[in-house]
């Protein structure tokens, strides 16, 4: 693996929990909010906005959990990249929105791209035996 060290070891699974952690609070937030965030996706143009929500939670707390336990971690970090990818595209299309929600919109987006990049970083170390990993995986 890219980390070598003890120290470095300790610190990719910090890193993991972080990144992880936050992804899958994040998912938390869409089922106690799946009212105002349906009528947000409703705007949006998503089909099936309720189910819409529900199921980004789902990716977003099992792959939060699965980077920072280490479980299938390439199904994981391959789902929330895609997923994180899609939502920028779709939920935060800066360039269509009226003047005064650009800058909240733009922010949206640039954050769920480097998500995204983070994940993708993951993905690439995803076949790889992570430390202090539960080493469960499909891959």
């Amino acid at each position: 693996m890219a980390v070598e060290s003890a120290a470095g070891e300790v610190v990719f699974l910090l890193a993991r929990v972080l990144f992880g952690g936050v992804l899958a609070f994040m998912g938390l937030n869409h089922f106690s909010g799946v009212e105002q965030m349906s009528g947000y996706a409703e705007m949006k143009g998503i089909p099936a906005p309720a189910f819409s929500v529900i199921a980004s939670g789902v990716v977003l707390v099992l792959g939060g959990v699965g980077i920072a336990l280490g479980v299938a971690p390439v199904l994981a970090a391959g789902a929330l990249a895609t997923f994180l990818l899609v939502s920028a595209v779709t939920m935060h299309d800066f360039w269509a929105v009226p003047e005064d929600q650009t800058q909240d919109e733009m922010t949206g987006f640039l954050k769920n791209v480097a998500l995204a990049g983070g994940a993708l970083a993951l993905l690439a170390l995803g076949g790889q035996a992570w430390p202090y990993a539960l080493g469960v995986g499909l891959f």
